[in-house]
């Protein structure tokens, strides 16, 4: 079974990656298609040469080291950015078991902005995973959608309804992992991954009523109205 995430940037992405890495019976991969998508939009992220010089720039072979990952274990767990999901044939993805990973914009956008300096509707990629929803519910393969703090305030109860969803016993591995990187990281960790990095478990959620920058307005009036959309078919805690 291929688990499909399909996430914005700034969200607990990597924590759910680094949770069912601890799964005996899965294999993660983290956002395989990062290369690709900054070959095809020419975007200047943290390490764009190293990461376009190490990654497969090829989204038919990608989608083929998927399905030999599945292989390995029984499950693949694939990491994947919503944004990620253009330039190419994605339609292998109606076969996944796909999950939607959304977090409020005005949170998303002021840590992004912390590490890009005025991030864009494309770099939060809540209009691509809109999109992508109403897509794949068109064939019938409505996904699971899960809030970045909905998990952190129980990640046991989100987990186990997770799970049960997917039709995969839930374990309570993946509520604790070591410290430190896992080999599966993307060459981008370094960049991206220090919060993640120094934490054992979900941290708690964030509550921290944000103000929003005047620069990120505009964004944020658009984004909130995606993930509004989106919203309504989250699990609850």
């Amino acid at each position: 079974m291929i688990l499909h995430l399909i996430s914005g940037p700034r969200n607990i992405s990597t924590a759910l990656m680094y949770s069912f890495a601890q799964r005996p019976d899965t294999t993660v991969m983290d956002e395989p298609f990062y290369g690709f998508y900054l070959h095809y939009t020419g975007i200047n992220h943290p390490g764009r040469e190293e990461i376009l010089a190490s990654m497969e720039p090829d989204p038919e072979k990608i989608f083929k080291q998927i399905e030999l990952n599945q292989q390995k274990k029984g499950f693949v767990f694939v990491k994947n950015m919503g944004h990620h999901l253009q330039g190419y044939d994605y339609s292998p993805i109606l076969h996944y078991q796909n999950i939607f990973l959304i977090r409020d914009p005005g949170q998303m956008l002021i840590s992004y902005a912390k590490v890009r300096e005025l991030p864009t509707l494309d770099d939060i990629g809540l209009k691509f995973q809109a999109e992508l929803f109403e897509w794949l519910s068109s064939f019938g393969k409505v996904p699971v959608v899960l809030d970045g703090n909905e998990v952190r305030k129980n990640p046991a109860g989100i987990l186990t309804q997770l799970c049960h969803k997917l039709g995969i016993p839930f374990t309570e591995k993946m509520l604790h992992w070591p410290a430190g990187p896992i080999p599966e990281d993307g060459i981008w960790a370094k960049h991206w991954y220090n919060n993640v990095h120094r934490s054992t478990s979900f941290l708690p959620p964030d509550t921290q009523q944000v103000t929003v920058p005047n620069a990120l307005q505009p964004v944020y009036e658009e984004a909130i109205r995606y993930y509004n959309q989106l919203s309504t078919h989250i699990l609850k805690a």
